[in-house]
């Protein structure tokens, strides 16, 4: 699968400037300096990470550990953050997309209107189609015109077929798709789904009733179920990946508009509280944008930055 170019790494590291900014200068410009770690220092560190969109519980349990403790000094900050986000994302599992060759590769995606999915996913066609495969979209958001009229658009851009019924049930569309992709030796079929959240139970039997039809047609192939998240949604995003995660079974995270954004830490957040790692990233407007994510490199990114 794509893998970050050493070249990209000035540029993930701009991307990530903001929420290093506010998550790690922030902290370490007010607490390396000092010569132990008081209630004082631990207290206005915990509001900074809170403030850096880390989460509560994750601030919290990250300052508890530096309480009553002579080990790792002030100035050690930084070395004691990284070694903590690193581990953070290590254990939420791997962060390469599953993808089998020669086989048919089902990826379900959800996420809120307005979270970058369609484009998301006209960005994940358009990668799959650089890669020589062939690529099938399941317009499953039918009951809003505008979401499949610009998927379709998006479709064509990346050289991707599509599936579309207007005001069809959603269910339907994908188990037309599926059948379609298993009949003509698809390689690779991307789902869009709704994302109303004003009704969570429709929401939730909508998308349950898509992913049992892959389930009971195509069980072999479903490779991932991707929540959709933009950055600048900071915590309110793990809100939203806690729904879904009711709804189906999640196995990772896509992160999308995070250049620019200074939320950036709720990858580290999705990853801790729900042991949900990051896969892919968007770092801007352009096809090439959507990046694979790499833990490393955002790690190094955050310090380095």
């Amino acid at each position: 699968m794509f893998k970050f170019f050493s070249e990209n790494f000035n540029n993930l590291k701009k991307a990530v400037s903001n929420t290093a900014r506010s998550l790690v200068g922030n902290v370490a410009d007010a607490v390396e300096n000092e010569e132990t770690f008081s209630d004082f220092v631990l207290d206005d560190m915990e509001d900074m990470l809170i403030s850096a969109d880390l989460g509560v519980n994750y601030a919290s349990a990250l300052v508890d550990k530096l309480r009553n403790q002579a080990k790792i000094k002030p100035s050690e900050i930084r070395s004691y953050l990284k070694s903590e986000f690193k581990k953070t994302l290590e254990e939420a599992g791997s962060n390469e997309l599953n993808f089998k060759e020669n086989s048919l590769n089902i990826y379900f995606i959800t996420g809120v209107n307005g979270s970058g999915k369609t484009t998301l996913i006209a960005k994940l066609a358009y990668k799959f189609k650089q890669e020589g495969k062939r690529v099938l979209i399941a317009a499953g958001d039918t009951f809003r015109a505008a979401a499949e009229e610009q998927l379709n658009i998006w479709s064509q851009r990346a050289g991707a077929d599509i599936v579309r019924r207007d005001k069809a049930d959603p269910a339907s569309v994908v188990y037309e798709t599926v059948q379609k992709a298993k009949n003509e030796n698809y390689d690779v079929v991307l789902v869009d789904t709704a994302g109303r959240l004003q009704n969570k139970f429709n929401l939730m039997e909508e998308l349950s009733k898509i992913k049992s039809v892959i389930d009971k047609n195509a069980p072999e192939s479903l490779r991932e179920s991707i929540l959709v998240l933009d950055a600048n949604t900071g915590q309110n995003g793990l809100q939203q990946a806690k729904v879904f995660l009711d709804c189906v079974n999640l196995t990772c995270v896509a992160l999308t508009k995070l250049d620019g954004s200074a939320k950036g830490a709720v990858v580290l957040s999705v990853a801790k509280d729900m042991k949900l790692p990051v896969k892919l990233i968007g770092v801007g407007e352009k096809m090439e944008d959507l990046k694979a994510f790499n833990a490393d490199d955002f790690i190094n990114a955050l310090f380095e930055a």
